[in-house]
């Protein structure tokens, strides 16, 4: 009964061991994940709406749902 309980314990060190070599593996390709997406948003800032580029910009939704509709506020008195 021993030999089971040493071989569990081999087992769970192996285990926690994967886990924790897994674990940095995936810290690494989440952090080069979020690094890319900055970049990305810090080139859509700068270059596409930097130097009052976002003047130009057309709202496909703008004028189509106002927070304040008279036809629907009415007042009423």
């Amino acid at each position: 009964m021993t030999s089971f309980w040493l071989f569990l314990s081999k087992v769970f060190k192996w285990a926690f061991g994967f886990f924790d070599a897994f674990g940095n593996v995936l810290n690494w390709i989440l952090f080069i994940v979020c690094c890319v997406m900055f970049t990305y948003w810090c080139y859509v800032l700068v270059v596409k709406l930097g130097g009052d580029k976002d003047k130009d910009y057309f709202s496909p939704s703008e004028g189509k749902n106002p927070y304040y509709d008279p036809k629907i506020y009415k007042k009423e008195g």
